[in-house]
């Protein structure tokens, strides 16, 4: 699964590396602690043109008349997608990625302690996460309201990966972003597979991620195991 991730590079960046039109109201960046319900920067694709916008991380199903009528679905497994009725209608036609420059996943030590790893890109670039989104309109706090949000796909960890964790996000390369976002035809199930193992690098960092409110650079730096 993927619960919480990074991002640090510019909209300026973004917009050059996806060739998208940057959109006025992006989330500040940098954010090393980015966290379920926070707007996101995605790229999303419509008549070939490519812009970069803000969602709402965690997918509510068209059927919730709240925010909080049911779980809040940060991730979206690959294998089910396509089946699942919360999602099956986005993966067919609002797909997205959603830039990152890396993920928080967790393992225990003998005593149950929750000891957080960074992951993040082998040649320090940037990701694109596999993600689906779609606009919801409901009550939250009494208000009629209407969010964009979206979910992260996950599948299968690589053999390397599954040192950390059994799941991990779906990360596209650029020359799948096209099929992904629907420029390039069908056939996008394929592309919902693990990373290469050359891709990803990982190490310890500190526990102060554990908490939803940390901030700064230094949370992903190394510590020693």
């Amino acid at each position: 699964m993927c619960g919480r991730f990074s991002m640090t590079t510019p909209a300026e960046a973004m917009a050059a590396l996806f060739d998208a039109a940057p959109g006025n109201d992006l989330p500040n960046l940098p954010n090393y602690n980015i966290c379920p319900t926070n707007q996101v920067c995605a790229v999303t694709s419509e008549q070939g043109h490519r812009r970069i916008v803000s969602l709402r991380w965690g997918f509510i199903p068209y059927w919730y008349k709240t925010p909080g009528d049911g779980p809040l679905l940060i991730n979206a497994r690959g294998e089910t997608v396509a089946e699942k009725p919360a999602f099956r209608a986005a993966v067919r036609h609002q797909r997205c990625l959603i830039p990152a420059t890396g993920f928080y996943e967790w393992t225990k030590d003998a005593d149950g302690n929750r000891l957080p790893w960074y992951i993040h890109p082998d040649d320090g670039g940037t990701l694109a996460f596999a993600g689906i989104y779609q606009h919801w309109k409901g009550q939250e706090k009494g208000a009629e309201v209407e969010h964009v949000t979206c979910a992260i796909v996950t599948t299968e960890a690589s053999p390397k990966m599954q040192a950390i964790h059994h799941r991990e996000p779906v990360t596209l390369a650029p020359q799948d972003w096209p099929l992904w976002l629907g420029e390039a035809g069908k056939g996008a199930a394929k592309l919902m597979t693990h990373a290469p193992e050359d891709r990803l690098a990982f190490h310890r960092v500190g526990t102060a991620v554990n908490s939803n409110r940390a901030a700064g650079p230094e949370l992903i730096t190394p510590i020693e195991v």
